[in-house]
């Protein structure tokens, strides 16, 4: 796909998919991604009834079921245009709606203005909304870095993965990264219910997530304080339960001076997070530093895709 469509012309879709979502950021109805987690429920409850399979193997099923229809569909139907200003707005359409960047700002901004004006309830019930901790009890420091958590990570999932996906493997491997990080999100949980059936999810979603989560630390650490954020990254990351979640957030907190981690409530369970990051406990205010941050490395890396570009030129 790469060979085919050449670098410049993914490079501009991935440019142009990233500006529209600065000034549109994601739809408010009818977005892709609520109808292919509806379709991947009804998926996932059709592979359960098949009781000659375990857990594991109706898991593998549905991934399949979920996510390759998608990227066979876009494939044919970007290559079916004979305009190439028809197949650049198609691709960049869906390039867009793979990425999340603004929708994350967002959702940050709408947890930071009630925690910074006191308003303990409203910032709990916004932080509720991008994370699967309780915060029914957080108090103002939890949800503080929580939210600064679930940017520093969101970075990779909803931006970065995309920007490298998508020059693998042109759009479809935008689509593939997209769906398989949503399956993680609904699936990837080490529950009773989801610890084997989700075990191909989380898996495939750690793989693809490799590389785009240290292209992601790499920026945070040049971006910030490149001395702690390698510290962290070599002292803390293994501590983490996720190998790429890890990575992302103790590289940010270090590049950002701050500390992450502490108790937090996962389905009724408490647990305590590894220390990730140095300096203080992070504060309100950190939040709109982490969005800097992220606005800051989606740059940096459309830059330097294009500095590549015109490179080898």
């Amino acid at each position: 796909m790469l060979l085919e469509q050449g670098i410049i012309y993914l490079a501009s879709v991935l440019s142009m998919a990233i500006l529209l979502d600065k000034w549109f950021g994601e739809p408010n109805r009818l977005h892709p991604l609520v109808g292919f987690g509806r379709y991947a429920s009804w998926i996932a409850v059709q592979c359960r009834r098949v009781k000659s399979a375990n857990a594991g193997v109706q898991g593998v099923i549905s991934w399949l079921f979920s996510v390759i229809p998608f990227i066979v569909v876009t494939y044919f139907i970007s290559a079916s245009f004979d305009s190439n200003l028809v197949r650049f707005i198609f691709d960049t359409a869906v390039v867009y709606l793979c990425v999340g960047g603004k929708s994350l700002v967002q959702h940050a901004m709408a947890i930071f203005i009630p925690l910074d004006q006191g308003k303990l309830a409203e910032a709990r019930q916004a932080v509720q909304m991008i994370v699967s901790r309780d915060a029914s009890q957080m108090d103002e420091q939890q949800i503080s870095i929580a939210t600064v958590e679930s940017v520093l990570e969101n970075v990779n999932d909803a931006i970065i993965g995309v920007l490298f996906w998508t020059l693998i493997f042109g759009v479809p491997g935008a689509v593939l990264f997209r769906l398989a990080n949503t399956l993680d999100a609904m699936w990837g949980y080490k529950t009773e219910k989801y610890i084997r059936f989700g075990f191909t999810a989380a898996k495939i979603d750690d793989l693809l997530g490799y590389v785009p989560a240290r292209m992601t630390a790499f920026a945070y650490a040049i971006l910030g304080d490149i001395q702690q954020a390698l510290r962290c990254v070599h002292r803390q990351a293994s501590l983490c339960s996720s190998p790429n979640g890890g990575v992302v957030m103790c590289a940010g907190a270090g590049s950002l001076n701050i500390q992450l981690g502490g108790r937090v409530c996962y389905h009724a369970v408490w647990q305590q997070k590894p220390p990730m990051g140095i300096g203080p406990i992070a504060q309100a205010k950190d939040i709109a530093r982490a969005c800097r941050l992220l606005s800051s490395t989606t740059l940096l890396w459309l830059v330097m895709i294009w500095f590549f570009v015109l490179l080898g030129m």
